[in-house]
């Protein structure tokens, strides 16, 4: 019975950089595998999910081609099959390696620690946000023009300078004390479970966050600003790509 599902344990919290993981099967269905414990990240926050595979003790491997939360039970992550999956050839119980596509994952930790780096740079709340492999944005609540060039420029000089990224845990009353941290309008951290995830950037930024990130600015490497964009008269979009 779904009710009766442990909370998922999330790996990925702690280290970002884990790509593999034992884990036990605790159940399987048409929607997808949930497993006791996962490096897989499930779409959220704006960041996309995880994608890979489940090698199992016989040699198969089973495609992963999305993570997300479960959609009645809190705290559960259920791991997303490939199309044609058979849910019966799966038994909970099963002993299994979680293993996560690599490449995806670091593309998605230089993107989500890159947007952190242009809401040092753009002073305004962010109301939109979208974490790929392949792109990131950030919508800004504001009204003046930004400068391509300009922005790129900021980024890279924060890149080169090398700072330290680290996350640590804070209260809810922490939090409800010092609101100045929550810069997004449109997500808002998860209440209930005591503590909120906050990602410092060393003399840089400082604001909840429980996605996935690099462990120094020196690692996002060359990303520019591809596009801004006038979405509305009071929303600025900014769309960051790889450089390289």
């Amino acid at each position: 019975m779904i009710d009766e599902l442990p909370m998922t344990e999330e790996l990925f919290r702690e280290d970002a950089t884990l790509l593999e993981c034992e884990a036990t099967v605790l159940a399987v269905d048409e929607a997808g595998v949930v497993l006791d414990r996962t490096v897989f990240y499930p779409l959220g926050g704006g960041q996309a999910g995880d994608a890979g595979g489940l090698e199992l003790p016989d040699g198969r491997r089973l495609a992963v081609v999305d993570t997300r939360k479960h959609k009645e039970r809190p705290g559960v992550i259920v791991h997303v099959m490939a199309p044609g999956f058979d849910a019966s050839s799966l038994a909970p119980g099963t002993r299994l390696k979680a293993c996560i596509d690599a490449d995806r994952r670091r593309a998605h930790m230089r993107f989500h620690t890159a947007t952190h780096l242009l809401c040092a740079l753009v002073p305004h709340p962010v109301d939109g946000c979208s974490i790929t492999a392949g792109y990131a944005r950030l919508d800004f609540h504001m009204t003046e023009p930004l400068d391509k060039d300009t922005l790129s420029a900021g980024i890279a000089s924060l890149v080169a300078g090398a700072h330290p990224v680290r996350h640590r845990w804070i209260s809810e009353e922490e939090l409800d004390a010092n609101p100045g941290l929550v810069r997004s309008m449109s997500v808002q951290p998860p209440r209930g479970l005591g503590r909120v995830r906050v990602l410092e950037i060393e003399g840089v930024d400082l604001q909840p966050c429980g996605g996935t990130h690099v462990a120094n600015t020196a690692h996002v490497g060359a990303v520019v600003v591809t596009k801004i964009e006038k979405k509305s008269a009071q929303t600025r979009r900014v769309v960051l790509g790889f450089a390289e």
